[in-house]
């Protein structure tokens, strides 16, 4: 059951429950920030990226992962900052790793035959996205349009139960750009997929791994390929 304490809101004195969210972990296990429910909530004046994300590691397999800060929008317009236990706390105990693995790939085996996918060349920005939306209706995705989500960086695509995002351009996609794309679907309960030409920097794959993320990188040819396990999935499964 997802932990909840009761938050005071320190600009208008507002009582608040606050639920926290849990998120998945590789292991398949639910994870979520330990809440303080003795700790006061702070008002949030400025954002600094290393403070909205905190290392919480999984009770099941112990693999540590930065999830969001948790934090309440209060009706008189305060973004409150939710305290959390620090060690040695009362946290929860950490289990011994589990020997499961974070992925398992599916069979190499589409269930349903598909034709063979016709990619178109590319030669400016433009020819990248219209690729990427033909790619994404071959793998099943209907009704794709361009979103209407922000995006850090690159085109945003939108279809039934999907967000994707391109970057047409030489832009290599970072991890704050995965991450975005993630929280974005999170918020609004659809699959995410994000495509590129450039490829992926430091640290981006093995972020998008551990949030489920498919990545694909797609040639001047036009044709996407799966970089990373979820993206081979999508491949499998289609949408």
């Amino acid at each position: 059951m997802a932990e909840s304490v009761p938050v005071r809101c320190p600009v208008c004195r507002r009582d608040h429950q606050f639920t926290a969210t849990a998120y998945p972990c590789p292991c398949g296990e639910p994870v979520a920030p330990p809440l303080d429910p003795g700790g006061a909530p702070e008002e949030v004046t400025d954002r600094a990226w290393s403070a909205d994300w905190v290392t919480v590691p999984c009770r099941a397999c112990a693999r540590a992962d930065d999830w969001p800060r948790p934090e309440l929008g209060c009706p008189c317009g305060a973004v409150l900052r939710i305290p959390l236990r620090g060690p040695g706390q009362g946290a929860p105990p950490v289990a011994a790793p589990s020997v499961r693995p974070a992925h398992i790939p599916l069979p190499a085996t589409a269930p349903t035959p598909r034709p063979a996918f016709r990619p178109m060349a590319i030669r400016t920005a433009r020819d990248a996205v219209t690729a990427t939306a033909l790619y994404l209706r071959w793998l099943g995705f209907r009704e794709i349009r361009r979103a209407t989500w922000p995006v850090p960086s690159g085109v945003g695509l939108a279809a039934e139960g999907l967000f994707a995002v391109v970057e047409p351009t030489v832009r290599v996609t970072s991890v704050r750009d995965v991450e975005c794309l993630w929280l974005t679907a999170l918020s609004e309960s659809v699959t995410c997929v994000y495509v590129t030409l450039a490829g992926y920097g430091d640290g981006a794959r093995e972020r998008a791994d551990s949030l489920g993320v498919p990545l694909f990188v797609v040639d001047l040819a036009g044709v996407p390929q799966p970089a990373n396990g979820a993206g081979e999935e999508l491949v499998v499964g289609g949408a």
